[in-house]
């Protein structure tokens, strides 16, 4: 009897222990790849329509299974949910929608946001500054950035900085935040 409990228990646990995985499919064609980077190596594409089996989530990337093929693809190309629930058009309208600032009203405005990442995990980041001197790390001088650039051929622009905003009667500033 007790054997019988612990295999309840441990049958229980099992789902929380497994990565979820549920159906989803391609609403465009998309480059499959190795790693959650756009520039990680291409290991095959996608095409519209496929059905795929989303196996895990990293920042705004999906790991999915494809038949036999297995790796990474982009958040905004993949639908959610069993083929068929809803038009694949439609999806793709939503989503340029959103990811426009376009949502029906004709204005165009400015979104700023973080993909691929939940509520909970933004409320729950902390400040590493391991993490800020690394990024600090892939800084370059400025002659090896001219250097860089003359390799390229890149060409350098002259432009003016934004002007220092007026302050106001109200102690805010002018062209501030809105």
């Amino acid at each position: 009897m007790r054997e019988l409990r612990l295999w309840i228990l441990a049958l229980a646990w099992l789902p929380l222990a497994a990565p979820a995985q549920e159906p989803g499919t391609a609403l465009k064609d998309d480059v499959l790849r190795a790693e959650p980077y756009a520039d990680a190596k291409p290991l095959g594409d996608i095409r519209k329509g496929a059905s795929l089996t989303i196996l895990d989530r990293a920042t705004g990337w999906y790991q999915v299974e494809a038949g036999s093929a297995r790796g990474w693809m982009r958040m905004l190309s993949v639908r959610r949910g069993a083929a068929g629930q809803a038009s694949a058009a439609a999806e793709v309208g939503g989503v340029a929608a959103l990811s426009t600032g376009r949502a029906g009203t004709g204005q165009i405005v400015s979104t700023t946001g973080v993909r691929g990442l939940s509520e909970e995990e933004l409320k729950s980041a902390r400040f590493d500054e391991a993490q800020l001197r690394k990024a600090e790390g892939f800084s370059v001088s400025k002659a090896d950035a001219k250097t860089f650039a003359a390799k390229g051929p890149l060409k350098a622009r002259k432009f003016d900085y934004l002007p220092v905003p007026q302050q106001t009667a109200g102690g805010g500033s002018e062209g501030g935040r809105r």
